[in-house]
């Protein structure tokens, strides 16, 4: 069962995070204008792995058609931006849309057309002469330096070439980013709205920060406590129940002066899990770490075969710790069944080696049981998002986020850049 944002809000849910008002959203702005014939600019997400000149996983590209989509039913002419890696200002010919063009096209079935650039002459020659019902992608954006430096000159070169004065975003991926195509060019168009993506994914995820159905349980994981103790931090104010894996759980053993062998640890961060533990504690927030975990020589795939179960309070041995234990499993199933409200972030162990991917898979079982049971359960973050694929499960959990830094900062409270410079709602 996956909610829609309607659903969200009926649940006495808030779209965005604390002090931001709502957004307008392109829904919103077609019920005031009239969107035919309009050139509309919408920057997309389409920031997906590419293997030798073939997309990976389609999902990101998949969730941005309904915002296109809606756009040519409404006669828009559409122009859609999107970045793709990390190219550094400079052409990359493997980082190229070529691919992405053309997974887009099946996926909004109608024709698109991949533009020589994103800005300059020859681009805004090769948009005008998009034909009715074409969809006009422009060239990565990043490989211009002043995507990424947010210049006002290169922002400007995007609103002219689309001829836009109507800019949608639905790249809530890349949000919390500053960069030309997400912020300045909100400067140089009439309206600045929000994509349904990037409004169904604020409405989800103001879930967790305003009024959710309690009990609210949270899952946690990952390698670093020094990437998720923000949000760890954020979650006492609405969670009842803390659930924390991955690599970082070794860290917060420890600080409670356990064995961990070889595992992760961030030796600087041992006092400030250690003051975590205490401040959840005097909060009354319950905080469940693995009593077993599986335990290998190294992460290397090869030795996946040696891999052992360990319990927590009485290893005493110098190997790596590479997943969470099956008596853990069952532990955060007796926590998150009974939960109303969900929200998962991290890998329970090393998913790249399928032996340290059970816990992982475990949690994605979970939160599509509850989902199904009418649970709402939030979940994000690159890694978590293969696991649900992998079991082909999308669609049987509550919300799936398509960010990553975005999500985690959205949940800390921080304001995200892309979404602040939006039209507000009325």
């Amino acid at each position: 069962m996956r909610w829609p944002p309607t659903t969200l809000l009926r649940r006495g849910l808030v779209a965005a995070s604390p002090g931001t008002p709502k957004k307008k959203t392109i829904a919103d702005l077609a019920k005031e204008v009239s969107l035919q014939g309009q050139r509309v600019l919408v920057r997309a997400d389409l920031n997906v792995p590419v293997k030798n000149g073939t997309v990976q996983d389609r999902t990101r590209i998949a969730l941005s058609a309904p915002t296109i989509r809606f756009l040519l039913d409404q006669g828009a002419k559409v122009i859609v931006s999107s970045h793709l890696g990390r190219p550094k200002g400079v052409v990359v010919e493997g980082q190229r849309l070529t691919p992405v063009a053309s997974v887009l096209e099946e996926v909004v079935r109608v024709p698109v057309r991949l533009a020589p650039d994103s800005a300059g002459a020859a681009t805004a020659a090769f948009v005008r002469e998009a034909t009715a019902g074409e969809v006009v992608l422009l060239e990565n954006t990043r490989f211009h330096a002043g995507e990424s430096k947010n210049d006002d000159l290169y922002a400007k070169q995007l609103r002219e070439v689309s001829g836009a004065e109507i800019y949608v975003n639905d790249a809530f991926g890349a949000a919390h980013r500053a960069h030309a195509s997400t912020h300045g060019i909100t400067k140089f168009v009439a309206h600045k709205v929000a994509g349904l993506l990037l409004d169904k994914e604020l409405t989800a995820l103001g879930s967790i920060m305003a009024a959710p159905e309690h009990p609210v349980v949270a899952c946690i994981g990952g390698s670093k406590v020094s990437t998720k103790l923000p949000v760890l931090e954020s979650l006492l104010a609405t969670c009842d129940t803390i659930l924390i894996g991955g690599g970082m759980m070794f860290t917060f053993n420890k600080a409670l002066g356990r064995e961990i062998g070889r595992s992760l640890v961030e030796e600087d961060l041992v006092p400030m899990a250690k003051a975590f533990l205490d401040k959840a504690e005097a909060k009354g927030v319950k905080v469940v770490l693995p009593r077993d975990f599986v335990v290998a020589p190294d992460v290397a795939e090869a030795n996946q075969s040696k891999a052992l179960h360990a319990d927590v309070a009485t290893y005493q041995g110098d190997g790596v710790g590479v997943d969470i234990g099956p008596l853990t499993v069952g532990d955060f199933h007796n926590e998150i069944k009974d939960a109303k409200t969900f929200f998962w972030n991290g890998p329970m162990g090393v998913i790249e080696v399928p032996r340290y991917a059970l816990g992982t898979d475990a949690v994605t079982r979970m939160a599509a049981f509850l989902s199904q049971k009418g649970g709402l359960a939030v979940v994000g973050g690159g890694d978590s998002l293969v696991s649900v694929q992998k079991l082909g499960l999308f669609d049987k959990i509550s919300h799936v986020s398509t960010g990553g830094g975005a999500m985690l900062e959205f949940v800390e409270g921080k304001l995200l850049p892309g979404v602040e410079v939006l039209d507000n709602a009325k």
